[in-house]
């Protein structure tokens, strides 16, 4: 049997991973600053973290949803004061995707409509509802197409309010800041008033914060620099540092039903052993406002190189945007300058860094990425 061929492969294999670093079989170091897509919040092999996980498995490493768990419970309550919404209920699963059909079924069962509304250059997931709200017809399957998704304009609430006119909707999904779209930005005007339509014309909004929370944009989720509480908020990626997870914060307004959503794997013994590793290393190492301080720093130098077209993003969370062939770039800061970054199309880097990464890693990258821009001008 061999694997079934769907990804873009380089050919370097990281075996070792330590803070933002990853090494190779050969011993190699190479910066990383795209963390597994998002994923590496607190860094690469944390001490506290594999003890964390090393003990639980050493307990006990699973059991199913159908007898008490002591750890989702903490977790909830950690989860809950860590990010500001500790009167919201958690439901934990296995990935974002999952993560965002959960949240799409509650808002189909809470209104009794089915209708989505997402915006263009979105990216939910590629699972069957996940996906049907994502903006990417080439990974849309004809099974996956329906016309219970729309998509509007991002930025432009008389676009939303025309979508929105025939009352057949159940819920907006936004992501707090769009990643596979290039980092792209929600203008936070348009989120406060996407919430106060949503409100008045009782739509729930799901706020989709897999690849921007977690403290990635120097706040536990980017919506908050809006002041808005969306209805739903899905969470992924940095929850649990690496091991599969996903959650739903639901506000108090729905009501839970035995049954209505369920999992065999989400919520695990191990997985909450891992989340509850990455709240408490994110607290005691103050990665929150480092993410803040050292993305800033990055943002702010990036601007000042004149061969860029454009920086966007906020926190560590950063799009790049070059004149040029953006993958030729990144394979060159991989095997020219042993650096990782990501892609969002043609032409945009992006940097999705551990929140652990310091300003002396920070200008590692700047000077690696000057002489790379240099050498093509």
């Amino acid at each position: 049997m061999k694997l079934f061929d769907v990804y873009s492969l380089y050919d370097i294999e990281p075996v070792r991973g330590e803070g933002c670093y990853v090494f190779d079989k050969n011993g190699e170091r190479y910066l990383d600053l795209y963390g597994g897509h998002a994923v590496i919040s607190i860094g690469h092999a944390h001490p506290r973290y594999v003890k964390a996980i090393t003990d639980q498995v050493g307990r006990l490493g699973f059991y199913s949803n159908s007898v008490l768990n002591g750890l989702q419970q903490e977790l909830a309550g950690r989860l809950g004061k860590a990010s500001g919404y500790d009167d919201y209920s958690l439901f934990l699963c296995n990935s974002g995707a999952e993560a965002n059909e959960n949240a799409i079924k509650l808002a189909s069962f809470h209104t009794g409509k089915k209708k989505v509304l997402a915006f263009g250059k979105a990216f939910h997931g590629r699972t069957s509802g996940a996906v049907a709200a994502t903006d990417n017809p080439s990974i849309v399957s004809p099974f996956n197409r329906t016309d219970n998704v729309e998509f509007a304009r991002l930025n432009d609430i008389a676009d939303v309010e025309h979508h929105l006119a025939s009352g057949d909707f159940c819920a907006v999904i936004i992501e707090g800041i769009q990643g596979v779209a290039g980092i792209r930005v929600p203008d936070d005007n348009f989120v406060r008033e996407l919430r106060d339509l949503t409100r008045r014309l009782g739509v729930v909004l799901i706020a989709d914060e897999i690849q921007s929370g977690y403290g990635r944009t120097g706040r536990f989720f980017a919506h908050q620099y809006t002041g808005i509480r969306p209805d739903i908020i899905t969470c992924a990626k940095g929850i649990a540092n690496g091991f599969p997870m996903g959650a739903v914060l639901i506000s108090p307004e729905f009501e839970a039903r035995k049954g209505m959503l369920g999992t065999t794997f989400g919520g695990n013994h191990l997985a909450c052993a891992a989340a509850l590793a990455v709240i408490d290393v994110i607290e005691d190492e103050n990665l929150i406002e480092n993410a803040a301080s050292v993305g800033q720093y990055l943002i702010d130098n990036l601007k000042a190189m004149p061969q860029l077209k454009d920086v966007r993003g906020r926190g560590l969370m950063i799009g790049v945007e070059i004149d040029g062939d953006a993958p030729q770039m990144r394979r060159r800061l991989l095997f020219d300058h042993h650096v990782f970054t990501g892609g969002a199309g043609a032409t945009t880097i992006r940097l999705l860094p551990a929140l652990c990464l310091d300003k002396v890693q920070a200008d590692i990258f700047l000077n690696e990425f000057k002489k790379l821009l240099t050498s093509n001008s």
